[in-house]
């Protein structure tokens, strides 16, 4: 059974770092895409950050230049750096990873970024 969770939530001032962690298991194949999603209360689930088996990466825009995305193979872990925080990416912060046709889903770690 694959499994991802995440870890390294918390809460940081703005300016401040995160570094989040998504460990997958059970696992016997490559994705082909892993990533993060974000929710904030009241809205929409979006996507945030997520790299290829070619190791292409995309971001959501008002996330580039802050944060970067980057993967260990060989640990099949993903990782989110994220610098200059602000408020507005307080959310709770989702691993996802997909080989079609399945799609997979962390239990979500919260990030909390006080003004």
């Amino acid at each position: 059974q694959v499994q991802l969770v995440e870890s390294g939530g918390g809460l940081v001032q703005a300016g401040g770092s995160l570094r989040l962690s998504c460990a997958a298991s059970g696992i016997t194949f490559s994705f082909s895409f892993i990533g993060w999603y974000r929710q904030a209360p009241g809205k929409q689930r979006e996507l945030v950050a997520i790299i290829d088996g070619g190791g292409i990466t995309n971001y959501a825009d008002s996330v580039k230049d802050r944060f970067t995305i980057s993967r260990d193979t060989a640990k099949n872990t993903v990782y989110l750096e994220m610098n200059s925080l602000k408020p507005e990416d307080t959310a709770v912060y989702y691993c996802y990873a997909q080989r079609w046709p399945e799609t997979y889903w962390g239990q979500g770690t919260q990030v909390t970024v006080s003004s």
